[in-house]
């Protein structure tokens, strides 16, 4: 039986606690995003495109396996005399399938994921994250053409490199949406690709990197309250308009001529709140949207920064535990290369979905307290047995899942009890001590 299959089965089923497996990402899921995109099995092949996506996922969930094994692995090829396909036929069903239909996928299944999640809230804001990644290619004459590769004093990378800028749900980990081009495009300018799909009612939390008041306001202005958080950029102007308190200010910033220019609709001063707190000895100045001082009280708005880090958490998982520390990607082509990063996203989507799940049957349990490393090899071991089983079999393995979530509660995260230090590089030659002593 295939695994698709396997998987639409379950939600018949009212047995498990654990039944909406097929809402992960059914049929007609991947069905409308072949059809939004023009994409159709006119004639039977041993690799319908609609198997193609599983096939796309699977990249991710099984790094380790060769495309033909991985085929065989999901169980996606059709009967038809011959158990395996030649490795070209697998290349042009993917082109074939190309990188939108991907991209439609995932963006129904994390719309409806996220809806379905429960998120917590802060102040009645979601907690949203964004931040930048970059993918290495492999070296081919394609991927050369299609991107660009990092530069520095000792010459450029060895490998053509793609930005990725995400955005992530914090407590739950999902994502809920992306945006990737050429490594040459900077990280603002792909981070305006979402704002369009921002949730209202939500706080978005911001890397220094991306100051920009043209973003900012943009962001803020776009949608129905919502809020931005980021540090204050060094040696930036502004005037103070009023005082809540003393490390608590309303102020006004300038915008520059070029800014403007970028963007039409800013105006020339902008309004933030700048909130200042001394942490370990130092003053740390956050920068926010959040104007009101009674619905968003400041003693809370600094200790929220610290939760930015969770969108680096997410992308060590993609790429250690997911991907199995193997950073350069797959695919030989621009186009390929697009629809395995969509696939890697989509995969992480749907292991983090079961997370949540697992959460669901714990108490005071966030899905960012479970260990993705030690959650994401058992659920997809436990996907893989879906293949091999009966319909009647399948509840017993979807309610192992969730009764296996308290084994992969993390202990409570540590503080740092000693501060960052910047070591230095070895030297490529032995360095002469001064006031060395030499013995005759």
């Amino acid at each position: 039986m295939q695994l698709s299959t396997a998987l639409s089965l379950v939600n018949s089923n009212n047995v498990t606690e654990f039944q909406n497996l097929t809402d992960i990402l059914s049929p007609e899921i991947i069905d409308a995003g072949l059809k939004e995109n023009g994409v159709a099995t006119i004639r039977k092949r041993k690799l319908p495109m609609e198997n193609m996506v599983w096939a796309v996922i699977g990249m991710a969930l099984f790094r380790k396996f060769p495309m033909r094994q991985l085929l065989n692995q999901l169980d996606i090829i059709l009967p038809s005399g011959m158990p395996y396909v030649a490795s070209s036929a697998v290349t042009q069903a993917r082109k074939k399938l190309g990188s939108k239909v991907i991209e439609s996928v995932f963006q129904q299944t994390q719309k409806q994921w996220n809806q379905s999640a429960n998120h917590g809230n802060w102040c009645g804001l979601n907690l949203l994250g964004v931040d930048g990644v970059v993918w290495r290619t492999p070296d081919t004459d394609e991927n050369s053409k299609g991107f660009a590769r990092t530069g520095s004093q000792h010459g450029k990378a060895s490998y053509p490199q793609v930005r990725m800028v995400c955005q992530m749900e914090l407590t739950s980990h999902l994502l809920t949406n992306s945006v990737f081009d050429s490594v040459e495009v900077n990280e603002m300018n792909l981070a305006l690709g979402l704002i369009d799909n921002t949730p209202d009612h939500s706080l978005t939390l911001f890397d220094r990197g991306f100051y920009s008041l043209g973003l900012l306001h943009r962001w803020q202005t776009t949608g129905e309250m919502r809020h931005w958080l980021i540090p204050l950029k060094k040696n930036t102007q502004y005037e103070v308009i009023r005082s809540f308190g003393r490390q608590d200010k309303l102020i006004k910033l300038t915008t520059t001529p070029q800014s403007r220019k970028k963007f039409p609709e800013l105006p020339k001063t902008m309004e933030a709140r700048l909130l200042t707190r001394k942490i370990k000895g130092k003053d740390v100045q956050i920068l926010t949207s959040m104007t009101d001082p009674m619905r968003f009280p400041p003693a809370d708005i600094i200790d929220l920064y610290a939760h930015r880090w969770e969108i680096e958490l997410g992308f060590r998982e993609m790429k250690q535990s997911l991907l199995d520390n193997r950073f350069t990607l797959r695919s030989n082509q621009p186009e390929l290369i697009r629809q395995e990063l969509w696939g890697i996203l989509l995969a992480y989507n749907l292991i983090r979905y079961q997370m949540v799940l697992m959460a669901t049957s714990l108490d005071d349990i966030h899905p960012n307290q479970l260990s993705f490393h030690g959650a994401s090899m058992h659920i997809i071991h436990e996907l893989t047995q879906l293949s091999f089983c009966t319909p009647g079999n399948i509840p017993k393995y979807t309610m192992n899942i969730t009764q296996a979530a308290k084994q992969f509660i993390l202990p409570n995260r540590r503080e740092r009890k000693y501060p960052r230090l910047l070591k230095c590089s070895k030297d490529r030659y032995p360095v002469k001590k001064r006031n060395a002593v030499h013995l005759k």
